[in-house]
């Protein structure tokens, strides 16, 4: 119960503590935040399509004669979509990811043709004569 007296005696002080809203420094607050806001801002003139997207090209209108010119293609886009399109060990020198380290080097450090690792199976008359027995069997 006391517990429950004291709750009420604080909601009741922070209610006779509380002022009326200040318009002026709300305004204040509201002018400060959008200033930080411009400061952060950066406006962007140069826009690029998105080349880690596929492009669908749509046709043209029924009734036109005109195809399209290949000679306004540009280029740069053209290589960044290619580009988004390679493979990751193509795009970058070095794996970007901790999983790209997995399977990054395909190359075998040491070639199989080896002599002081590769032992092939070598056949002599015993095991040729057992592989015929076998066969029959």
């Amino acid at each position: 119960m006391a517990d429950t007296k004291n709750r009420t005696t604080v909601n009741k002080k922070k209610q006779i503590d509380t002022e009326p809203l200040n318009f002026v420094h709300q305004n204040d607050i509201l002018c400060e935040t959008i200033k930080k806001e411009q400061r952060q801002q950066r406006i962007y003139t140069t826009f690029n399509v998105n080349p880690y997207n596929k492009l669908y090209t749509l046709t043209s209108k029924v009734n036109e004669n005109e195809d399209f010119n290949d000679s306004n293609t540009d280029s740069n886009f053209l290589e960044k979509v290619k580009h988004s399109h390679d493979t990751p060990s193509h795009k970058y020198m070095e794996p970007q990811t901790e999983a790209q380290e997995i399977g990054w080097y395909t190359e075998p450090l040491i070639h199989s043709k080896d002599k002081r690792i590769h032992h092939p199976r070598q056949n002599t008359e015993i095991t040729r004569y057992m592989d015929i027995a076998w066969r029959k069997q």
